[in-house]
């Protein structure tokens, strides 16, 4: 699983971002706090609107509903009670997707609706870390799908997800707790539980992994970047390049 962050790609939003994983790419842009209308406007918080532009044709039901998923999970994030009566607007740009040439049509009708949650959230989440906007908790999310046989399938290729029998979308806080769990196609509470306990373990190697590299860091290592790794990455760039000022 090979990872590509790009921090402020976009010169003219308040923060951006692009990131690409699993073959999916995505753009972020974030503007804001800026003035709401009256009729959306909240009078002890900030309100959040995603607008989700699709790869191929025009937004229908499916990003209306990604969006929906979004703006709830944005809004455990963002702390926003520190901007009142404002406007955060992110927009997301789907710029390239999974190709499955054995399937009818295009992936982007035929693909889960899920499949291209986590990348919308995380490439999100680069663009706020890229903004001044306070955040209460970062997020990093895992897609999983339950294949015929019921092995379950990690970050699962395009013929996966067309073959899968459930999709599923799992993000953990940075504190570990779990803030989005979404399903899709037939599955029981004990196959749940398998994915629950795969997802949740995943975090937590990523999590302990992450910290051993920050005391004995392998230049040697072949291993890619956990998205963990990313965030914090990330994160130190961004404190670096704005300390800059300081060395004159």
């Amino acid at each position: 699983m090979t990872q590509t962050v790009t921090l402020s790609p976009l010169v003219r939003a308040d923060g951006s971002a692009s990131y690409t994983n699993n073959e999916y790419t995505v753009i972020a842009a974030v503007n804001g706090p800026v003035e709401v209308q009256r009729r959306d406007e909240i009078p002890e918080e900030a309100a959040i609107d995603v607008i989700l532009r699709p790869a191929v044709g025009v937004a229908s039901v499916r990003e209306r509903h990604l969006e929906s998923i979004i703006e709830k999970t944005l809004r455990q994030v963002i702390l926003v009670s520190a901007h009142p009566r404002t406007l955060i607007q992110i927009t997301l740009q789907v710029v390239a997707i999974p190709e499955d040439k054995n399937a009818t049509g295009s992936l982007h009708q035929s693909a889960s609706n899920l499949s291209l949650l986590p990348a919308l959230l995380q490439a999100s989440i680069f663009a706020l870390l890229s903004t001044s906007l306070p955040m209460t908790m970062a997020l990093t999310t895992t897609l999983i799908v339950v294949s015929p046989s019921g092995e379950l399938l990690e970050e699962p290729s395009a013929k996966a997800l067309r073959e899968a029998i459930s999709t599923h979308v799992l993000g953990f806080s940075s504190h570990g707790e779990l803030l989005v769990a979404e399903s899709e196609g037939a599955f029981d509470m004990h196959s749940w539980d398998q994915i629950y306990g795969k997802a949740e373990q995943l975090h937590r190697s990523r999590s302990t992994r992450d910290q051993k590299q920050t005391d004995d860091v392998n230049m040697d290592s072949l291993e890619p970047m956990s998205l963990e790794d990313s965030l914090t990455s990330v994160i130190q760039e961004k404190a670096s390049r704005e300390q800059r000022w300081k060395e004159g």
